[in-house]
Protein backbone atom coordinates (compact mmCIF):
# COMPACT_ATOMS: atom_id res chain seq x y z
CA UNK A 1 0.00 0.00 0.00
CA UNK A 2 1.82 3.68 -0.72
CA UNK A 3 1.77 6.04 1.53
CA UNK A 4 -0.10 8.80 2.51
CA UNK A 5 2.76 11.26 0.71
CA UNK A 6 2.78 8.99 -2.32
CA UNK A 7 -1.25 9.00 -2.81
CA UNK A 8 -0.79 12.98 -1.99
CA UNK A 9 1.45 13.40 -4.73
CA UNK A 10 -0.24 11.42 -7.55
CA UNK A 11 -3.73 12.90 -6.67
CA UNK A 12 -1.37 16.63 -6.91
CA UNK A 13 -0.11 15.37 -10.56
CA UNK A 14 -3.43 14.07 -11.49
CA UNK A 15 -3.93 18.33 -11.40
CA UNK A 16 -1.20 18.54 -13.62
CA UNK A 17 -1.96 15.82 -15.99
CA UNK A 18 -3.39 17.14 -19.10
CA UNK A 19 -4.00 13.44 -20.61
CA UNK A 20 -7.23 11.66 -19.68
CA UNK A 21 -5.48 8.49 -19.44
CA UNK A 22 -2.78 9.46 -17.34
CA UNK A 23 -4.79 11.56 -15.14
CA UNK A 24 -7.30 8.65 -14.60
CA UNK A 25 -4.47 6.55 -13.50
CA UNK A 26 -3.48 8.85 -11.37
CA UNK A 27 -6.54 8.60 -9.52
CA UNK A 28 -6.68 5.30 -9.86
CA UNK A 29 -3.99 5.03 -7.41
CA UNK A 30 -4.99 8.34 -4.99
CA UNK A 31 -8.39 8.70 -5.47
CA UNK A 32 -11.54 6.37 -4.06
CA UNK A 33 -13.95 5.35 -6.23
CA UNK A 34 -16.26 7.07 -4.09
CA UNK A 35 -14.23 10.04 -3.42
CA UNK A 36 -15.46 13.30 -2.65
CA UNK A 37 -14.25 16.82 -3.87
CA UNK A 38 -15.60 19.68 -2.90
CA UNK A 39 -14.23 23.52 -2.81
CA UNK A 40 -15.92 26.85 -2.88
CA UNK A 41 -16.69 26.45 -6.81
CA UNK A 42 -17.72 23.10 -7.40
CA UNK A 43 -18.05 19.43 -6.24
CA UNK A 44 -17.21 16.21 -7.98
CA UNK A 45 -18.80 12.82 -6.11
CA UNK A 46 -16.82 10.00 -7.32
CA UNK A 47 -13.69 9.11 -8.99
CA UNK A 48 -14.96 10.04 -12.76
CA UNK A 49 -16.56 13.56 -11.66
CA UNK A 50 -13.01 14.35 -10.49
CA UNK A 51 -11.75 13.47 -14.30
CA UNK A 52 -14.25 15.29 -15.76
CA UNK A 53 -13.39 18.32 -13.00
CA UNK A 54 -9.94 18.15 -13.44
CA UNK A 55 -10.40 18.46 -17.28
CA UNK A 56 -12.57 21.61 -17.01
CA UNK A 57 -10.34 23.25 -14.59
CA UNK A 58 -7.80 22.67 -17.57
CA UNK A 59 -10.17 24.32 -19.85
CA UNK A 60 -10.96 27.51 -18.08
CA UNK A 61 -7.52 27.86 -16.77
CA UNK A 62 -5.05 26.83 -19.51
CA UNK A 63 -1.66 26.90 -18.81
CA UNK A 64 -2.68 27.35 -14.70
CA UNK A 65 -1.21 24.95 -12.03
CA UNK A 66 -0.79 24.13 -8.45
CA UNK A 67 2.36 23.99 -6.55
CA UNK A 68 2.58 23.03 -2.73
CA UNK A 69 3.43 25.84 -0.52
CA UNK A 70 3.77 23.24 2.81
CA UNK A 71 4.45 20.29 3.74
CA UNK A 72 1.61 17.31 4.55
CA UNK A 73 0.39 17.50 8.51
CA UNK A 74 -0.89 13.90 9.04
CA UNK A 75 -3.37 12.16 11.77
CA UNK A 76 -5.51 9.47 12.02
CA UNK A 77 -6.89 9.07 8.36
CA UNK A 78 -6.93 13.01 7.95
CA UNK A 79 -4.78 15.56 6.75
CA UNK A 80 -4.18 18.81 5.53
CA UNK A 81 -1.54 20.78 3.05
CA UNK A 82 -1.90 24.75 1.70
CA UNK A 83 -0.99 25.18 -1.85
CA UNK A 84 -1.09 28.08 -4.84
CA UNK A 85 -2.53 28.54 -7.94
CA UNK A 86 0.33 30.32 -10.38
CA UNK A 87 -0.37 31.17 -13.96
CA UNK A 88 1.31 30.22 -16.65
CA UNK A 89 3.99 32.71 -16.30
CA UNK A 90 4.59 31.77 -12.91
CA UNK A 91 2.68 34.19 -10.57
CA UNK A 92 0.33 33.15 -8.03
CA UNK A 93 -3.17 33.67 -8.98
CA UNK A 94 -4.66 32.06 -5.37
CA UNK A 95 -3.83 30.37 -2.55
CA UNK A 96 -6.07 27.81 0.02
CA UNK A 97 -5.96 25.30 2.41
CA UNK A 98 -6.95 21.41 1.46
CA UNK A 99 -8.09 19.54 4.25
CA UNK A 100 -8.46 15.71 3.36
CA UNK A 101 -9.05 11.78 4.32
CA UNK A 102 -8.10 8.59 3.58
CA UNK A 103 -10.15 5.11 3.11
CA UNK A 104 -8.92 1.92 4.86
CA UNK A 105 -7.39 1.74 1.26
CA UNK A 106 -5.24 4.08 1.54
CA UNK A 107 -6.95 6.64 -1.07
CA UNK A 108 -7.76 9.84 -0.72
CA UNK A 109 -11.99 9.27 0.27
CA UNK A 110 -12.63 13.35 0.98
CA UNK A 111 -10.84 16.23 -0.09
CA UNK A 112 -12.41 19.62 0.93
CA UNK A 113 -10.68 23.07 -0.18
CA UNK A 114 -11.11 26.26 0.80
CA UNK A 115 -9.84 29.42 -1.10
CA UNK A 116 -7.27 32.56 0.34
CA UNK A 117 -6.49 33.78 3.88
CA UNK A 118 -8.65 32.78 7.31
CA UNK A 119 -11.02 35.52 7.82
CA UNK A 120 -10.35 37.75 10.09
CA UNK A 121 -11.91 37.30 13.79
CA UNK A 122 -14.99 39.80 14.36
CA UNK A 123 -15.11 42.58 16.47
CA UNK A 124 -18.23 41.33 17.63
CA UNK A 125 -17.08 38.13 19.55
CA UNK A 126 -16.36 38.73 23.14
CA UNK A 127 -13.00 39.73 24.39
CA UNK A 128 -12.16 36.94 26.38
CA UNK A 129 -12.71 34.36 23.96
CA UNK A 130 -10.03 36.09 21.66
CA UNK A 131 -6.21 36.47 21.12
CA UNK A 132 -6.06 40.28 21.13
CA UNK A 133 -3.71 40.29 19.00
CA UNK A 134 -5.36 38.94 16.68
CA UNK A 135 -8.94 40.78 17.23
CA UNK A 136 -7.26 44.08 16.13
CA UNK A 137 -6.12 42.23 12.30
Amino acid sequence: MPTIEEVVLAYAAAWEEIDERKRRALLEMSWAQNGIFTSPIGEAVGREALVRHIEDFHQRFAGHRFIFTSGMDVHHGRLRFTWAMVGPEGSRVSEGMDFGEVDSDGRLLRITGFFGPLSPVPSSWAANSVLQSAAGE
